[in-house]
């Protein structure tokens, strides 16, 4: 059946969300035909789901009315029965230009008509043309590529190349964060859910997420966002108010203590990079050796969050770390291809050069695909014995992802997730001021946090429960996002980076109305 313009958003089904109902709520949607499924029926997946697949698949389903996905279009998803869904999620922040985009589809079917499979232990002309490519997005010195299947795949051989090249072992990284799944980066990640009791990597240490919304410092003026935290820290214009817990006396003059510490800020400017530094330089005094391999951190966290640290936090550990004998490794799986709209690179945007990038997810718009690009002194550390990769650097995967650049650059992607993205943010930061449980609004272009807390005073995290009701009744209304955090209490829009304006202001409706809905029910 075809949908056309203007067409109206699905009634909401469940009884509870009747007061939901967006008969005000009109969008116009480009015209687009759906095809009609003919095959299993949603009882019987189910059923296969539960029997057939591991229990972790069950485990993981989002919403207790699960979305039968059969059809994608840009930004756009439709369910078995044609429902159709914008999608700010992307299927974990990983189809980049657009479900089934056109030019990225092209390129998949071209290869395939030639060659589907080799492996790098021969030279074939798509691996050689893709890794040239990339290395030129690349600041010098980090211009040697090797490809793998995913970003876990990515950071596992990050954390092996890293202790290789340095000698040394232990790998520090963020509480909160999250680099994958493998028993190696299980060590790496710092979330309980993701967590298993076994003996994962060890000498990975985690310390302080330097997050300025819930962490111990932060102020209105520390991250590089559109929107600023709301939190009260106004030691620049040397008036009385609040930094963290502590109170800044009503002068030029800035005192903040915390554990040891006692900081003199003589300027009056927000110290909160400086303290969360001070922190850091205490996990290198009490946790790891004098000389270590590596610091792991995502620009902007994804799986936490989208956590944002203050303003030069990583210019001063990237210094440190280099003193101990360390490399410096950004973990741009989700941040990298554009996302962050001012910059190509995450890392980019903290003015800082890391001695090794990985990257996965939007890398290949959907297509299994992930990379690990360093300098060639790194590298070489690497030929100490022998590594391969069946699916690594495929034809296939490499024809995919050189499209993937060619389209970022053709259609302007970049430039959009900016605009876009920072429209959204503004528009988002009015929500927050409007309702008091939607906490901190943060983010660059489309890689976008929104926290929900029980009230602004104290920022607790909203119940569970109350994240899933609202949770259920955005996709409900026809809008699919993600969650994430420590307390799984910030929902995470990071959608295909082709949307527009009036996607934004279909789902600032969709959420105004939910969140309306809640505070009334509340």
């Amino acid at each position: 059946m075809a949908l056309g313009r203007n067409a109206q958003i699905n009634k909401v089904s469940n009884q509870r969300n009747k007061s939901l109902s967006i008969n005000s709520l009109c969008v116009t949607l480009l015209p687009c035909v759906f095809v009609s499924v003919q095959g299993m029926s949603k009882e019987r997946m189910m059923e296969i789901r539960r029997q057939n697949c591991n229990p972790m698949t069950m485990k993981i389903t989002y919403y207790k009315k699960p979305v039968f996905i059969h059809q994608g279009h840009m930004q756009w998803l439709w369910d078995v029965d044609g429902k159709r869904y914008l999608d700010l999620f992307a299927g974990v922040a990983t189809v980049s230009l657009g479900h089934s985009h056109p030019k990225v589809t092209e390129a998949a079917q071209k290869q395939l008509k030639r060659l589907w499979h080799t492996t790098n232990i021969y030279v074939h002309p798509t691996l050689h043309e893709y890794c040239e490519k990339l290395a030129s997005y690349s600041p010098d010195p980090l211009k040697v590529v090797y490809l793998t299947n995913s970003g876990s795949e990515a950071n596992d051989l990050a954390m092996l190349m890293a202790r290789l090249y340095t000698g040394n072992f232990d790998i520090i990284t963020f509480r909160g964060s999250y680099h994958g799944g493998t028993q190696q980066t299980m060590g790496l990640t710092s979330n309980s859910p993701y967590k298993y009791p076994i003996a994962t990597s060890s000498g990975c240490t985690h310390t302080m997420c330097p997050d300025v919304f819930r962490g111990p410092w932060g102020g209105s003026h520390c991250r590089d966002s559109p929107v600023q935290t709301i939190r009260e820290c106004s030691c620049a214009q040397g008036t009385q108010t609040h930094c963290s817990t502590l109170r800044c006396a009503t002068s030029d003059m800035c005192i903040y203590i915390y554990m040891t510490y006692i900081v003199i800020n003589p300027t009056g400017h927000c110290m909160a990079s400086g303290q969360y530094i001070g922190h850091l330089k205490e996990t290198f005094a009490t946790s790891v050796p004098s000389q270590i391999a590596a610091f792991f951190a995502e620009p902007i966290q994804g799986m936490g969050g989208a956590v944002q640290y203050p303003k030069n936090y990583l210019k001063e550990a990237y210094k440190l770390v280099r003193e101990r004998g360390g490399i410096c490794i950004a973990d741009e799986v989700q941040t990298g291809f554009g996302r962050t709209g001012s910059h190509f690179w995450g890392f980019q945007g903290h003015d800082v050069i890391p001695d090794m990038v990985t990257m996965a997810k939007g890398i290949g718009n959907g297509f299994p695909m992930g990379a690990v690009v360093t300098t060639p002194d790194i590298a070489a550390s690497f030929a100490k014995a022998s590594h391969f990769n069946t699916f690594g650097g495929s034809p296939v995967a490499c024809a995919v992802a050189s499209s993937v650049l060619d389209t970022i650059k053709e259609d302007g992607t970049q430039q959009n997730n900016l605009h876009v993205g920072t429209y959204l943010m503004t528009e988002l930061a009015k929500l927050r001021h409007k309702y008091e449980i939607i906490g901190d609004v943060r983010g660059k272009g489309l890689q976008i946090g929104v926290e929900m807390v029980k009230d602004k005073a104290s920022r607790e995290p909203l119940p569970p429960e109350a994240m899933s009701e609202i949770f259920e009744d955005i996709k409900d209304m026809g809008v699919l996002i993600g969650k994430g955090g420590v307390y799984g209490q910030t929902f995470r829009i990071q959608p295909p980076m082709c949307i527009t304006k009036d996607d934004v202001d279909f789902f600032l409706s969709v959420l105004n109305k939910v969140v309306h809905s809640y505070m009334d029910r509340k």
